[in-house]
């Protein structure tokens, strides 16, 4: 007898957690963090920064701003991963290595993370570092008419979500206020997390999966985007890139869609470190 899929064509959970648990393919699984760490700490040690800004009432609802040198800068604001359950902004203060020397100031978003709160409250919060970025950049030298937007993994997804805000309804801001937006090996659909290792911490129902996966609520948005993944990641992340980039263009949207060379899950995003990399050059030149 065939067993029903759980999700598509996957009817377990182990083949669930092989697509969608990336540190299942790594021999060093400590090898992601102490990078990040690394990085993270030489960029605090290097770069002009203001740490811990809040933008919101709870303890979570932080930010890390690593400003440009010149006055009226470019802004990239960063939403890290880790599955809405772990992480926070001082494990990616890294991701300004690459983007300050070209000129742009970075915006590292904090936020609460799961079971404490729900992937709802997450996005909430997101929206509110948006809205609080834009509201107040230029007290740090950046310029408030040219504010971009990225995530890696579940940042990905909140990239995604903030581009389907209603802002001029909920924050009195322009509907498409973000020049840009890097997406990042997100996940568009979060349906198969119900299944997997992350259920216990994520604990998905039917209303926050629906509310919560950005590919079926695109909206006619203006932001030009580039949707990627890494080339040695499995083929479910390929395949929800590519579904929320068809998603993308079919609500008559501008998108670029394509894997980044030798990357895993994890490395994706070792680009944001270097100033020469495709990313920080593709987010230079919409911002330029």
């Amino acid at each position: 007898m065939n067993m029903p899929a759980f999700y598509r064509d996957l009817n377990s959970q182990s083949l669930i957690d092989e697509q969608y648990n990336p540190s299942l393919q790594l021999t060093d699984k400590t090898a992601p963090a102490r990078h990040y760490l690394q990085a993270s700490k030489t960029a605090r040690s290097k770069l002009p920064c203001h740490l811990d800004i809040a933008f919101g009432p709870t303890r979570a609802e932080t930010l890390d701003i690593f400003p440009a040198s010149q006055a009226h800068a470019p802004v990239f604001v960063f939403l890290h991963g880790g599955y809405w359950r772990a992480n926070t902004a001082k494990e990616f203060s890294c991701v300004a290595l690459g983007l300050q020397p070209l000129g742009i100031t970075t915006v590292v978003v904090n936020y609460a993370l799961c079971p404490f709160v729900t992937i709802d409250e997450i996005v909430r919060q997101i929206r509110a570092a948006l809205a609080w970025t834009l509201g107040h950049i230029a007290d740090y030298g950046g310029d408030p008419s040219r504010v971009s937007v990225g995530g890696h993994s579940a940042g990905g997804q909140l990239t995604a979500m903030a581009l389907q805000t209603p802002w001029q309804r909920d924050y009195d801001l322009p509907d498409d206020p973000f020049k840009a937006a890097l997406l990042i090996s997100g996940i568009y659909d979060i349906a198969p997390l119900r299944y997997s290792y992350l259920q216990p911490l994520i604990q998905l129902d039917d209303g926050l999966v629906q509310r919560n996966s950005p590919v079926f609520s695109v909206r006619p948005c203006r932001t030009p985007i580039w949707t990627c993944w890494g080339a040695l990641e499995s083929k479910e992340f390929e395949r929800q890139a590519t579904t929320f980039h068809q998603a993308w263009l079919s609500a008559g949207n501008v998108g670029e869609l394509a894997p980044i060379d030798q990357a895993d899950h994890f490395t994706v995003i070792h680009g944001l470190e270097n100033p020469q990399s495709a990313m920080c050059q593709w987010l230079a030149r919409h911002l330029s």
